[in-house]
């Protein structure tokens, strides 16, 4: 790979090796640009001589100061002929590097509001600067700048379609993305664009630039695999792991031969492909991303295409070598086969600032070390040194092709920068990588070979069709024959069947003839019968008209005889009703003669009353006054009564205000102790950045940071003070003490050591975590409850620690607590305890047994945001535990969860006005969404217009961007979305 690398000069120019070329055994042709030193035009003054081995001739060209290559370091591919060529670009084998400046995002803004930009960019000179302080920087020059803003399409265009293009046109190519972890490297490359097409990467860009170049006779492959770990796995079928890396002893090419190689049609197959490749990649939650690449991919693909025009690149025409003695269509085709290749690089980052550990912290390392062995490999070739570690790292092995090598290929490398100032070593690291980068020349090759395969195959398939013609045709022949002979026969038959039908048909006639003379005497019989009747018909007819004449004479001498009749009837009626009304008339005038004999009674009976009435009238009158009396008297108690409801009334609200004022005192004291014991509890415990964010879930301003840290600093000195003097047993021993003042003291003395990482392991092996949970037993204080649990929250952190509280019972007494007080600060304190135990994947199914999980989605009813949030960060620890799981094939099933409503909690909290726990709602419903078996559970909860909703309205973009992975990722969720959203 050494001999293939050239760092680049003040003159960048390309001659040919000289020779010519030659036709090896198998046909191939291979052609080379090196990269020269000198711009003189002379081929002979740039290229050393021309050594044969095989049959095939090997140029090797030499810089100024280098050395002559031994022959073991010379171009040895077999088969392959040099050719040489012009008018090539100036620069065309050095390694093009551009940079990209991403833009600030909200933590950006917030946390470097006091800091000056360290970075300048300067796209118009093609420079970047970078500030050390307000009075020095650095200037730095690449191919091209991209400011914040800088479209995909046109960094596609700037960094990629160049050598696209040269892939097509049979050379080898490799498109590399580096930087530092969160700088936009997978979204440089991989974003596919569904939903906006023109964030789409370089990865669907260039597989579209391919598919429409490319004919029907051509093939495009696609390999797409993973580095993680120091283990190559394949993304398209992840079953497959610990993939071996094969180098050809003759060409020196690089294959995979366990990975799988799929033939892409069309780039939405390509863009399935992608996304099951990023399914299975491995990501992970970290402080500077919150999916984290923790594996280097590579996307390979793999181009074949026949060469039917002349070749016109500059170089010597491979035509004049003798083809074959065929001619016509039947000559020996030619084939380019070309290799492009996507490197989408784990992110750089610091251990201090990522946080990592554990499986965390073993990825990083990893990832850190193919880096660091890559940088070794740029460094010594653009030193120019004799030796190339490629071998330190798989990493470089399979990019040996890239940076120079027996089959080299155009390369181009975008460095991907933050804009933090926070960052500034990280950017200087990223940019120097680039800059000796950009000081390396590849050796580019062009592969021809001469496809006897493919024109045996087309010759075989020719004479497969000539017979097939043949047989064909003469089967015809012989089927027309058979059909000719066969009409011939039926019309002979036919016409030997239509005269004996002729005959049969005229005798038939004569017969008929006879029948029908018969047949006609017989009507002419039957008519005559037929006039006969009607003749006496008529007769009959006459003697009805007759008698219909007299019937209707009979009919009208009835109608007289019915009129006379009903003219007696109407007389009759007439004297009938005049009775009747005379019979009324008399029976209303007895009726009246009825009423005013009633009248007179009533007369009668109502002066018979009046007479009674008098007397009844002289005695209420002397009632009526004595009651006037009796009211005057009432009158002149109600108005002493009302004097003095009025004074004691007086006396009320003055008694009323004592008690307000008495009140209000007593609220500001109750204020001020509460005040006064939540201060005292964060400085017990909120001890460093990390963990009092992962304990407590809050964010304290500047000014009050500085003084907290400096009276955290002065409790830190005491404490340390305190148990150096009395010694850590003594203090343990002081847990058990019957006075609740010393236990106070005491258990707040070791909260505040357990705090530190390095006093947990010595508090666990002198029984201060039994001691602890004997409190949590036995104790009804309130504040030793509260400090207690904030100790084990504390101890909590360990995984170790973690498996010793779930198996002495830790889970149950924190469940016990939480029922039983409504203390906010103890509530906090054990909602922070189960939180930091849900982050362990082993102690899932117990902490569920022991009504831990229930106990932290019934803690919610406190209403306080404080504990809101520690809940939401619990279940999200224990959602993104089991999506790893899934993620890895270790689990399988619906979440955990699901039976203890847990999603129902989160789609009702995700509103929260506490930042920190609507960061961790969200993140929770990203992650449980992440599991097939879950789907069911969120579209009868409501969850996917949740999903929906973060993937729009969510204040951190990588959630967001998270919410739209898992509507796309599931069949389900994007049919909703399509349908209601």
């Amino acid at each position: 790979m050494a001999s293939g690398l050239r760092s680049s000069s003040s003159s960048s120019s390309f001659t040919t090796a000289a020779g010519g070329g030659a036709l090896s055994s198998s046909g191939r042709f291979e052609r080379q640009l090196h990269g020269n030193g000198s711009s003189s035009s002379s081929s002979s003054s740039s290229s050393s001589a021309v050594s044969t081995q095989g049959g095939v001739s090997f140029g090797q060209t030499h810089l100024p100061g280098r050395s002559k290559a031994p022959s073991s370091r010379r171009s040895v591919t077999p088969n392959s002929r040099t050719n040489s060529g012009s008018d090539y670009e100036e620069d065309r084998g050095r390694v093009r590097v551009a940079v990209r400046l991403r833009p600030k995002n909200a933590e950006d803004i917030i946390l470097d509001s006091d800091f000056a930009d360290c970075v300048e960019l300067q796209p118009e000179l093609k420079r970047l600067k970078l500030r050390k302080n307000n009075w020095t920087s650095e200037s730095y020059r690449f191919d091209e700048v991209f400011t914040e803003t800088a479209s995909q399409k046109r960094v596609y265009e700037v960094v990629a379609k160049p050598v696209v293009e040269s892939v097509l046109n049979g050379y080898s190519g490799t498109v590399m993305a580096y930087g530092q972890t969160g700088t936009g490297k997978t979204y440089t490359l991989g974003k596919l664009g569904k939903d906006d097409a023109s964030e789409r990467g370089i990865m669907a860009r260039a597989l579209e630039d391919i598919l429409a170049s490319v004919s029907a006779s051509d093939c495009v492959e696609v390999s797409y695999f993973q580095l993680y770990m120091e283990c190559i796995q394949d993304l398209l079928a992840p079953e497959k792991i610990n993939i071996p890396i094969n180098e050809d002893p003759k060409t020196g090419e690089i294959s995979l031969p366990g990975a799988s190689v799929v033939k892409v049609q069309n780039l939405d197959q390509f863009s399935q492909l992608l996304q099951i490749g990023e399914a299975n990649r491995h990501a992970a939650n970290t402080k500077l991303n919150t999916e984290s690449s923790r594996s280097h991919a590579i996307l390979m693909v793999y181009i074949r295409r026949s060469v039917h025009e002349k070749v016109e690149d500059g170089i010597t025409s491979w035509e004049k070598v003798p083809r074959t003695t065929l001619s016509g269509s039947n000559a020996i085709p030619l084939i380019r086969k070309s290799k492009l290749l996507i490197v989408d690089l784990a992110g750089s980052e610091r251990i201090d600032k990522s946080g990592s550990e554990g499986h965390l912290l073993e990825e990083a390392k990893f990832i850190n070390l193919s880096l660091t062995s890559l940088g070794k490999c740029i460094n010594a070739l653009a030193e120019n040194s004799p030796h190339i570690p490629l071998r330190d790292s798989k990493l470089t092995r399979l990019l040996r092709d890239s940076f120079g090598g027996h089959c080299s290929a155009r390369t181009s490398l975008i460095i991907t920068i933050g804009p933090s100032a926070r960052h500034y070593a990280e950017t200087t690291s990223s940019v120097m990588f680039g800059q000796r980068a950009i000081k390396i020349v590849n050796m580019v090759k062009l592969k021809e070979e001469f496809d006897y395969e493919g024109l045996c195959r087309k010759l075989e398939h020719q004479v497969d069709h000539l017979t097939a013609e043949v047989e064909r045709k003469q089967k015809l022949r012989e089927d027309d024959k058979y059909k000719l002979e066969k009409e011939l026969k039926e019309c002979q038959d036919s016409f030997a069947e239509a005269k004996r039908n002729l005959i049969t048909r005229s005798e038939f006639l004569e017969k008929e003839n006879t029948r029908l003379e018969v047949e006609m005497k017989d009507l002419l019989n039957e008519l005559k019968c037929q006039k006969d009747h009607n003749d006496l018909m008529s007769e009959k007819a006459a003697r009805l008209e007759v008698n219909i004449k007299c019937s209707k004479q009979h009919q009208l001498e009835s109608s007289t005889y019915q009129k006379v009749l009903a003219d007696t009837t109407q007389m009759y009626e007439k004297k009938i009703a005049e009775l009747i009304k005379q019979l009324k008339d008399e029976h209303a005038h007895a009726k009246s003669v009825e009423e005013q004999l009633n009248a007179m009674k009533k007369l009668l009976n109502d002066s018979q009353k009046t007479i009674q009435g008098q007397k009844e009238v002289d005695e209420l009158t002397v009632k009526l006054q004595e009651m006037y009396q009796l009211h005057g008297q009432t009158l002149s108690e109600l108005q002493s009564l009302k004097s003095e409801q009025e004074g004691l009334l007086g006396e009320k609200a003055r008694l009323n205000e004592e008690l307000q004022a008495v009140r209000e005192r007593l609220s500001v004291e109750e204020n001020q102790r509460k005040t006064i014991e939540y201060e005292l509890d964060k400085i017990l415990y909120m001890n460093g950045n990390t963990k009092a964010s992962s304990t407590f879930g809050t964010r304290i301003g500047s000014q009050k940071t500085n003084s907290l840290r400096e009276t955290l600093s002065g409790q830190r000195a005491t404490i340390a003070k305190i148990c150096e003097e009395v010694g850590l047993q003594k203090i343990l021993q002081l847990l058990t003490s019957e006075d609740s003042d010393v236990q106070i003291h005491a258990v707040k003395v070791v909260a505040n050591l357990a705090a530190e990482d390095f006093n947990q392991e010595k508090i666990v092996e002198e029984g201060g975590l039994d001691a602890l949970l004997m409190l949590l037993r036995s104790s009804q204080n309130t504040t030793i409850l509260r400090v207690t649990s904030g100790a084990i929250a504390n101890l909590a952190m360990n995984e170790l620690n973690q498996g010793l509280i779930m198996s002495k019972g830790g889970a149950q007494l924190l469940a016990k607590i939480a029922s039983k007080t409504t203390d906010l600060q103890t509530l906090r304190m054990v909602a922070g305890a189960l939180a930091n135990l849900c982050g362990n994947e082993k102690l899932h199914i117990m902490l569920k047994e022991d009504g831990g999980i229930k106990a932290l989605l019934e803690m919610g009813r406190s209403g306080s945001n404080d504990v809101t949030a520690q809940i939401a960060r619990g279940i999200a620890n224990f959602a993104k535990c089991e999506s790893r799981g899934i993620n890895l094939g270790q689990r399988k099933g619906r979440s955990l969860l699901m039976d203890d409503g847990a999603l129902g909690w989160l789609i009702a909290n995700s509103n929260n006005s506490s930042t920190s726990a609507q960061r961790h709602v969200e993140l929770a419903l990203c992650h449980l969404a992440q599991n097939e078996d879950n789907v069911e559970d969120f579209i009868s909860s409501g969850g996917v217009k949740e999903l929906v909703r973060i993937s729009v309205e969510s204040s951190r973009e990588d959630i967001r961007n998270l919410a739209k992975k898992m509507l796309r990722s599931s069949p389900t969720f994007r049919t909703i979305k399509a349908e209601k959203y």
